[in-house]
């Protein structure tokens, strides 16, 4: 007998159906019952009514359920035994069977024998029946002699019903036919059984079919679970719409693993046929069939053959083409596409129960998503498992954050694929909302640009397309961002809401209260981070279709309260604040709900509200020169933008003229120099001498007039109804004032171009020959008239240098020239004042702390790599110019003629210490981007200044290198600022919150698209400057019979030339390096501007590939590899080159950069004067190359062996300041360089050589003997560092000592001279360790413990390797003494050799002699006498 099995729901569904009739026709029925209480009892005289009744079972006729009086159990018992005992048995049983197929022709009565018996409404009986009872059918089914002949009359009856399976009562009836045949107790024909039903199935309708697979777990026992599962497969094969329930009942058989699999198969050929409808069931079991050893396999299949896509999104598209067609075909469309929405949504849910509740289903999707390589075969069914699996298991969380960020950074996961994602799943992504916030609050956090971008875009999508309730959740985490301490995650959420106003206004706008709330926290953020929080703000209190007034009032309460404060910080954020408001107030365009508006024009009343709030911070600024000067920057700015009312910059273009000329112009007249600390001197006029009404910029009165009062107790300030004119105002003035004349005037500056050529009023220029007359406070004046004088030229060039008149032009060449001069003069100045604090140039944040530390000594001779050779007068600028090789350059410039006089009072000077200018950054005036369009620049007419430095002659020129070298170093900052990501740079201690923005204000207004655009379209002229650089040094060469350093060479222009292709390669770096060209939005970009290096090398081919333009502009760069002038320029285009291979995906290009790399190491680098390059900077590069080269090589073990057997030789056998021949780069200043890195690189390289088996071949065991071999060699060379020998000893215990055990017996003579060498090293490292004992070195002390324990536990390994070869004979113990480095015998510790240890017998005889060691160092032999002894 078979286990009882208990009863399932399904049986109770059919079972209980009784009571789902109408309840109208049952209480009609009982009622008539009640009546006639005989009425309704069937009366059958034959055998089967008998014995039913003798049984004690009542047939009940109509709509009355049979009764039975007593138990079941005993009612079959009774029956049982009644036909057992007949005395015409075995016909009594079928004339029982033949009574009951006659009583069943009536429908009703056969109902009534499916549906369960009721108990008899005996009091006497009613207690000894329990409450539910089995049908007759069932009861009939559990008696064994009956069972047959019953199953063939239900089979029988069952096809009567085909057509009518639901009767008027509402039942059922093949339903509960199959119902029967569940859970009985005992099937006594259980194949017969399998048949039929296999047999029904072939012939019923579809609902039949679909109750009998669902059953059949239900009806056969567990021996036939196997035999039914392969007709199932077999007919799902044939029958695809039988999918669902052959699947449900599939899932719940019990089935071996090879049978399982074999179903899986069939299963799995027709994922892709399938309806959307019955995914869940068909996914739920593949995924319920996997096991753990090929759940990644099978997943990975599945994964490829779902495609969800077609399901959801073609509906979608169908809708909307259908939107104007009929309004019935569009209903239907919507209603399938609604069905699809929730037969996804059904499937994730299957998913998502399948990664909670299995280990290896998680682990599977995992490893399935991150085997996918390619971007195009990612699915949106990727996305969102893995934040299925992130939002279901917490253990998992990290694991899919780290595969999210890789996969994104390598551009395979994009952002188009989250919109999808979020467009054609919107119910399942809503339900995966926590996971979404909390993902996107970690990537926000990131230091890549590129999973910072995801994550807002996670966000952004969020925001769009869910409820209020999971908008104001987003809202409420953006504010918390914008109001913690993490300065990345504040600048994104600012940028994330401030484009969540302009797309998003009327969404927003109900939660202005939370934006309102960043207001507290306004003193923790950057003057940047203050601009856009108060654009926000603004934006939403003055939107056309929400005015916002409570923001208003609340905006116009904070500006105030910060404008009228006495602390600087505060004035400034109200400075900003009211500038930022007035922009949004006087827009003449919004965008808003994702639309540009043209707003109308500003009434009287607008106008009004606007200029006064003007005028209120003019008056509270007015007696604060760096205030007054924040307010002229600010309002520039906003001015820039180009979306200003005209009304208002009207008004600011009247108001600021007339200040300005009043305040900073004057005719060029005599000046009387008693009044002032230094005597005053008109300079760099670029105007005629003849041309009347010459204006002056008056600088050195006001300067002086600003100092005097310092002592005066600030006579300006005495008269509060006026404004203080002070210096640090005229460059932020003249910005503020040129770019209103430009918005007004269509970018025409003829009001103002004579401010570009009239002269300064400064000092004589001598004087800072004489600096060591001047008092500190004289020193100080003429640092800060230099100062300013620079700011001013800064900012002259920022406002003309796009203007398109050639005469203009060479005046902003010229005034470049004035800039580079002024510097090289400000530098001597600086270094003759310590402790000076330069003025304010940018305003926007707090007061640097403390002044730059000036080192004078030595200053000349450490000058590092790059800096700008200091040029005392405009001639030595004549001879750079002529240095620059172009073909266009004119033969016969006379810059050669003007450079020779200059150069030589030049050498006559006394070496004076220079102060570095880049330390003092922060004190200059911004360089725009738009000045770089001078790199342009072609021949020009320039103004050549006399002595007087007034216009004298013109002549044709170029931009010469060293304002080449200073627009190079600002491109260089500026690239490096917008395109590394902050957390990628050491910050420096104690800095202040937006320190790192100092002096790129306007620059950080830009986004770093903008900066990299902007960027691209400068690499036609960075290219042909580079090819320039690469011109002058390959002339140099040939000039000087290939020597670098030959007589005819120029120092000073070697070097600027060698500074200037160094930022040129760096600009190249950086630009190419910017991680945003791996997301997908910016390839077109990345295309464009190798579009450029490609061209320069094969003019004229264009839509080329991608792969063909990177392998074009590798080839391209690596042609400048031959005129390298120094090992930091080598260094910058090994750098370059390393960036374009990345772009592949793939190592294509290693062994290109193992070739250079190698090539700049064999090369002899030389400065111009012949000396050798050498210093801290030198071996820092030539370090960072060698890793390089040793990182990309195919052999690094070869590699190391050729350096130690061939380099390191030649340099022991020179002489003290030699090198070695083939490696110049080699000497004994930089050997420890070459030492450090061939250690780490060795021990790093044994690692790679993978632990040997007993499985492994001959051929795989020499293979790694080999390489062991050449590694312990290697090492012998480059024992002598401690730390490092002791990290190979213990790799090669962990790897190499395991392929020792199974090699030893074939390859015997291998291990033993492997052994060999290996010991002389570990000698070696136990004479170090008695050296750093006798001389009591701590640096190497710290090391010894561990190493003499590494070595030790070799000894033992070695032993044991022996005896598992049956070789301990090989193995004898000797006494080593103590020797120090020089092989000396440590004497005080002679007596105390008490340790033992072992040694080979056949070692050399003076090491025989010598002993072993007495801390246990290692000594075996394998003799051949031991040969049989080990087989």
């Amino acid at each position: 007998m078979a286990p009882k099995r208990k009863l399932s729901k399904s049986d109770g569904e059919g079972e209980n159906l009784m009571e789902k009739l109408p309840k109208t026709k049952k209480s009609c029925t009982l009622g008539k019952n009640r009546s006639i209480p005989k009425e309704g009892v069937v009366e059958n005289n034959n055998v089967f009514g008998q014995l039913l009744k003798i049984g004690g079972i009542i047939l009940k006729a109509g709509e009355r359920q049979n009764e039975i009086a007593v138990d079941g159990a005993i009612f079959q018992k009774k029956l049982h035994q009644a036909l057992k005992k007949h005395p015409s048995q075995p016909q009594i049983g079928e004339e029982f069977i033949s009574g009951l197929e006659s009583h069943i022709e009536n429908r009703d009565h056969f109902r009534n024998c499916l549906l369960p018996c009721i108990p008899t409404q005996s009091q006497e009986m009613s207690n000894a029946i329990h409450s539910y009872c089995e049908s007759l059918i069932k009861l009939l089914l559990g008696i064994e002699i009956l069972q047959p002949a019953v199953i063939r009359l239900l089979f029988e009856k069952l096809p009567e019903f085909f057509h009518e399976s639901v009767g008027n009562d509402g039942l059922n009836l093949p339903r509960l036919i199959v119902n029967q045949l569940k859970w009985l107790d005992r099937i006594a024909d259980s194949k017969d059984l399998v048949q039929k039903l296999m047999q029904m199935i072939c012939v019923s309708p579809p609902s039949i079919q679909h109750d009998i697979i669902t059953s059949l777990p239900e009806i056969l026992e567990d021996s036939q679970h196997c035999e039914i599962a392969r007709e199932l497969s077999s007919l799902l094969k044939e029958k695809t719409e039988l999918s669902v329930p052959i699947l449900d009942a599939l899932s719940s058989l019990n089935l071996d693993l090879g049978l399982l699999s074999e179903v899986r198969q069939s299963v799995m050929i027709t994922v892709g046929a399938v309806k959307v409808e019955d995914l869940p069931v068909v996914v739920k079991f593949i995924l319920r069939s996997i096991k753990a050893t090929d759940a990644t396999e099978v997943i990975s299949d599945l994964r490829k053959k779902l495609d969800l896509d077609s399901c959801v999104s073609l509906p979608l598209i169908h809708v909307s083409q259908t939107k104007f067609r009929s309004q019935t075909r569009t209903s239907l469309s919507a209603s399938q596409l609604c069905v699809n929405q929730d037969c996804v949504k059904l499937l994730f849910e299957v998913i998502k129960s399948a990664v909670k509740f299995q280990k290896t289903i998680s682990e599977g999707w995992i490893k399935a998503i991150e085997s996918v390589a390619s971007a195009s075969d990612h699915k949106v069914l990727d996305l969102i498992v893995l934040l299925v699996i992130y939002a279901t298991n917490g253990k998992n969380k990290k694991q899919i954050e780290r595969v999210l960020k890789n996969k994104i950074q390598s551009g395979c996961v994009r952002e188009q694929l989250l919109r999808n994602a979020f467009r054609y799943y919107l119910m399942v992504m809503r339900d995966l909302f926590p996971a979404v916030l909390s993902l996107a609050e970690i990537f926000v956090h990131s230091a890549d640009p590129c999973i910072v971008s995801f994550g807002c875009c996670m966000y952004k999508q969020a925001f769009t397309v869910f409820d209020s309730y999971c908008q104001q959740e987003i809202v409420g985490a953006l504010v918390t961002h914008a109001c913690g301490g993490n300065n990345i995650a504040v600048d994104v959420s600012l940028d994330m809401l401030i484009d969540l106003v302009s797309l998003h206004t009327s969404s927003i706008v109900p939660y202005a209260v939370f934006l309102k709330s960043i207001l507290d926290y306004i003193d923790n953020l950057s003057p940047q981070q203050i601009r856009k929080l108060f654009q926000i703000l603004s934006r939403l209190a003055f939107s056309q279709g929400h005015k916002s007034n409570h923001i208003q009032d609340d905006m116009h309460m904070v500006i105030r309260k910060q404008l009228s404060s006495t602390i600087p910080k505060y004035k400034r954020i109200g400075i900003i604040g009211a500038v930022t408001m007035v922009g949004s107030m006087a827009a003449k365009r919004s965008k808003e709900n994702g639309q540009l508006l043209e707003r109308v024009q500003l009434s009287k009343e607008q106008c009004r509200q606007i200029i006064s709030l003007l005028e209120l911070v003019c008056s509270c600024c007015g007696q604060v020169p760096q205030a007054l000067a924040l307010y002229y920057d600010e309002l520039a700015n906003l001015i820039q933008k180009g979306n200003l009312d005209s009304q208002i910059l009207e008004w600011i273009e009247n108001s600021v003229e007339k200040d300005f000329e009043r305040d900073f112009v004057t005719d060029l007249l005599p000046v009387e120099d008693s009044a002032f600390l230094l005597p005053v001197k008109s300079l760099y006029s670029l105007e005629d001498d003849k041309s009347e009404g010459i204006i002056a910029i008056n600088l050195l009165p006001l300067l002086s007039q600003s100092y005097l009062s310092k002592n005066v107790d600030e006579v300006a300030a005495k008269s509060h109804d006026k404004r203080v004119v002070s210096p640090l105002c005229l460059s932020p003035f003249f910005r503020l004032l040129r770019l209103c004349m430009a918005e007004l005037n269509k970018g025409s500056l003829d009001d103002v171009d004579a401010l570009l050529g009239c002269p300064l009023y400064l000092t004589n220029l001598e004087v800072v020959g004489k600096l060591d007359s001047l008092s500190k406070q004289e020193r100080e004046f003429l640092c800060s008239l230099l100062f300013h004088a620079l700011n001013w030229f800064r900012e002259v060039v920022n406002a003309f240098c796009q203007q398109d008149d050639p005469e203009i032009k060479g005046k902003v060449l010229t005034r470049l020239q004035n800039i580079t001069e002024l510097q090289c003069l400000l530098e001597k100045c600086l270094a003759a004042s310590p402790g000076y604090v330069p003025p304010l140039a940018n305003f926007d944040s707090e007061t640097p702390e403390g002044v730059p530390v000036i080192n004078t000594i030595g200053a000349t001779k450490k000058k590092s790599k790059g800096q700008k050779t200091p040029k005392p007068d405009n001639g030595k600028n004549g001879s750079a110019d002529n240095s620059q090789l172009d073909e266009n350059t004119e033969a016969h410039q006379p810059e050669a003629e003007i450079s020779q006089p200059e150069k030589d009072s030049t050498e006559k000077e006394p070496e004076t210490p220079l102060v570095p200018l880049q330390s003092y950054s922060a004190y200059f005036r911004e360089l725009d981007l738009e000045v770089f369009s001078i790199i342009h620049s072609g021949l020009l007419t320039k103004s050549a200044l006399d002595t007087e430095m007034h216009t004298k002659t013109h002549e044709l020129v170029q931009i010469g290198p060293t304002q080449l070298l200073f627009l190079l170093d600002d491109l260089s900052r500026k690239l490096e600022h917008m395109l590394i990501p902050a957390a990628a740079k050491r910050a420096p201690f104690f800095k202040g919150k937006g320190s790192r923005n100092v002096g790129f204000s306007h620059l950080c207004q830009r986004s770093s698209q903008e900066v990299i655009e902007y960027a691209v379209e400068l690499l036609k002229p960075l290219c042909n400057h580079m090819e320039n650089m690469h011109n002058y040094f390959q002339a140099l060469i040939a000039e000087n019979h290939g020597v670098i350093d030959g007589p005819r060479v120029n120092i000073q222009e070697h070097h600027l030339m060698s500074s200037c292709y160094q930022r040129l390669l760096q600009v190249f770096h950086l630009l190419f390096a910017w991680s945003g060209f791996s997301q997908h939005e910016n390839h077109s970009l990345l295309k464009s501007g190798l579009r450029v290096l490609a061209h320069r090398l094969k003019p004229g081919e264009r839509d080329l590939p991608l792969e063909e333009l990177l392998s074009q502009s590798f080839q391209y760069l690596l042609n400048f590899q031959h005129s390298i002038p120094n090992i930091y320029c080598a260094l910058s285009l090994t750098q370059l080159l390393l960036v374009i291979t990345e772009k592949y995906g793939t190592s294509q290009k290693s062994n290109e950069i193992a070739s250079i790399t190698k090539h700049f190491l064999c090369q002899s680098w030389l400065q111009p004067s012949g000396i050798r390059q050498k210093g801290t900077q030198f071996n820092d590069a030539l370090h960072t190359l060698f890793c390089i080269y040793m990182e990309h090589t195919d052999n690094i073990l070869k590699a190391i062996e050729d350096i130690c057997s061939v380099g390191i030789p030649q340099l022991i056998q020179s002489s003290k300041d030699e090198y070695s021949s083939t490696y110049p780069t080699l000497t004994r200043q930089t050997f420890p360089v070459f030492f450090r890195v061939m250690m780490a690189q060795l021990e790093s390289s044994a690692k790679s050589i993978s632990a040997g088996k007993p499985s492994d071949s001959s051929e795989v065991q020499l293979e790694k003997l080999l390489r062991w071999n050449l590694a312990v060699r290697d090492f012998h060379i480059l024992v002598n560092l401690v730390k490092y020998g002791r990290l190979f000893v213990e790799t090669f215990l962990k790897l190499g000592m395991p392929l020792l055990d199974c090699s030893f017996k074939k390859h015997r003579e291998d291990v033993q001279s492997l052994l060999k060498t290996l010991q002389l090293s570990t000698r070696q490292l136990h004479h170090i360790c008695g050296h750093s004992k006798i001389h009591q070195d701590t640096g190497l002390t710290s090391h010894v413990p561990l190493l003499k324990k590494s070595l030790e536990l070799f000894v033992y390994r070695v032993k044991a390797m022996l005896a598992l070869n049956h070789c301990q004979e090989a193995f004898w113990v000797g006494v080593l003494k103590n020797r120090d480095l020089q092989g000396e015998e440590i004497l005080s510790q002679a007596s105390q050799a008490s340790k033992m240890e072992e040694e080979i017998s056949n070692l050399p005889t003076e090491e025989e002699e010598e002993g072993e060691d007495s801390e246990n160092e290692d000594g075996m032999d394998i003799k051949d006498s031991d040969e049989d002894s080990s087989d």
